[in-house]
Order: structure tokens, then sequence, then C-alpha cells
């Protein structure tokens, strides 16, 4: 199945300067399951879209093209799972085309950035739509965990800052984390973002840098996304989204970008269905509004 159900010819390798890598990774679920359904369900969501973008007064997808890949057999074994994900990730960035993975749980960053970074963009500044800060060193007794993934992300040679917008959800311990890296971890609390605290010192950090977006749709609020593992209320609304990604696509470079952590259910297919959509969002802002944007 291809993303936004696009013929053969219209997905082909030839043309398509996107990459769709679907992950369906489910190793380290702590709440509800169901990560694994994620990346088929955007897919067959995809479907229902309209190529037409109002905003964009086109069909953005005719200007870049997008190529959807088979998921990849993956371990158990997270390690190996992620060793996995960097080696197709890395070919993908290699060849110039952005990356764009469908998730699964959120681990599978590790292995897209890790991929990202060896393809040669760095430095990288992360992007991250949130509802938790994701910063413990690790949790039930895996650094690999999904509510690791920022901090594991902070190590990596190459990210230079973590920016985190929509968390309502945190532990002491990632707070320390913040709090001894204040140059490179920047953390805008939901109430910040419904405020607008957020928009000039956002501009400003990402101006002219190289990107990796990743978005955890529990960063959204439930009633957008209400399939997810572990919810949050009180999350980001569609236009704030909207507004965020305008943000970073019209200032920076976006190398590659994910979604992850949605958890299909029964009677839920809109979350599928605006998951989808703000993929298409999110890939149409990376070609269309960034000046930087030379592939």
């Amino acid at each position: 199945m291809n993303f936004l159900g696009l013929s053969a010819e219209e997905a082909g390798a030839e043309r398509a300067r996107v990459t769709i890598l679907p992950v369906p990774l489910e190793a380290t679920v702590t709440y509800g399951g169901g990560t694994s359904r994620g990346p088929a369900a955007i897919l067959e969501a995809s479907c229902q879209v309209e190529l037409y973008d109002r905003e964009l007064a086109c069909e953005p997808v005719s200007r870049y093209g997008v190529r959807t890949l088979e998921p990849p057999p993956l371990p158990v074994d997270p390690e190996r799972a992620v060793e996995l994900i960097a080696g197709v990730a890395r070919e993908v960035a290699a060849a110039g085309q952005l990356l764009v993975g469908l998730g699964g749980e959120h681990t599978a960053t590790v292995g897209r950035l890790r991929g990202v970074l060896a393809g040669g963009h760095r430095p990288l500044t992360v992007v991250q739509i949130d509802a938790h800060a994701d910063l413990r060193d690790s949790y039930q007794d895996s650094v690999l965990s999904h509510a690791c993934v920022a901090r594991r992300l902070l190590e990596e040679p190459g990210v230079e800052q973590i920016l985190q917008l929509g968390v309502r959800s945190v532990s002491a311990e990632e707070i320390g984390c913040a709090r001894e890296h204040p140059d490179r971890v920047r953390i805008w609390y939901v109430e910040e973002v419904h405020q607008g605290a957020w928009r000039e010192e956002l501009a400003a950090r990402v101006a002219g840098r190289l990107v990796y977006l990743t978005i955890d749709v529990d960063g959204l609020d439930p009633s957008l996304v209400p399939a997810t593992g572990t919810p949050e209320p009180d999350g980001l609304g569609w236009v704030e989204t909207l507004e965020i990604l305008r943000t970073v696509a019209t200032g920076a470079r976006i190398v590659a970008l994910d979604c992850v952590e949605l958890a299909p259910a029964p009677g839920l297919h809109a979350a599928d269905y605006a998951v989808a959509k703000l993929l298409y969002k999110a890939i149409s802002y990376a070609f269309l509004l960034s000046p930087h944007a030379s592939r």
C-alpha cells in the first residue's frame, strides 16, 4: 500500500524525493498496546486524504513524489531493531531523500536519527512534539524504552539541541536532565504553547539549521488522536500543531521526520486519518515552505 494511495507509477523511486519507512515496532510499550498496527493504519487512512491542499493552493505531492518501502523484518530485541532501522535510514538519507518514518513506538526514532546522521546530515536539531519529555536514562530496566528516546538522542554526537513542545507529563529525573543541559534542551510545556509563548524563540533556535522532526501523536489533544498508548489530557490543538510545523519549515531545512505511537483502535479511525493528514502537511511544508529545501 502506497502513502496517499498513489499509483505504482506515481510512487516510483525514479521520481520520488520522499521515502516512507513504515516501522511497526512494539518492544517497550508500558501502558496501552497496539503501536505495531500504527503504520498500516496510517497508510490505509492516507488513501482517503485529498491530494489538493487549500492552504498551499496545489497538490503538493505532485511537486516531490513519494515512494513507500515495505516494513523491515524487526527483531524482538530493541537494540538490534534500532540497528536495523539505522541501516535503512542511512541509505535513504545518503541518497538525498526526505526520510519519513511511520511508527510504531518512539524507540524507532533512535535508529532513524542515527541513520540520518550517518547519511551525512549533521549537526541536527531535534524538534519533538510530545506529551512526555522522554528524558529518563532508563525505564523498566531498558535504556531503549520509549520513555528514554530524547535522552538517547541527546547523547548522539551530531545532535545540537532538542526542542520539545506540548509536554505535560514529566518526572523529577527529566526536569533535572533538562536543567543540566539548558543550552541543548528546551521544553515548552503545553500551557506555554497555548499562550503563544514559544514562537520567537523556536524560530530563532531552528533558523538555518538541519532539523529532525519527531511527532509523538500523544502530543496532540486526545480529542484529535485518542488512539495512543499513553494519552494525556489538554494537548496541542490542530491549528497550534500546524503553526509549529510552519515555524520550523519556514526557518530550517527538515531532513527527516516521523510520526509515532499511534495505536489504532476499532471505531477510532478518525485518529488514523488525522495522523495521515498531519504527515502530508508536514511533508508538504518541508518542501514548499522552506527556503533551505534544495532537494
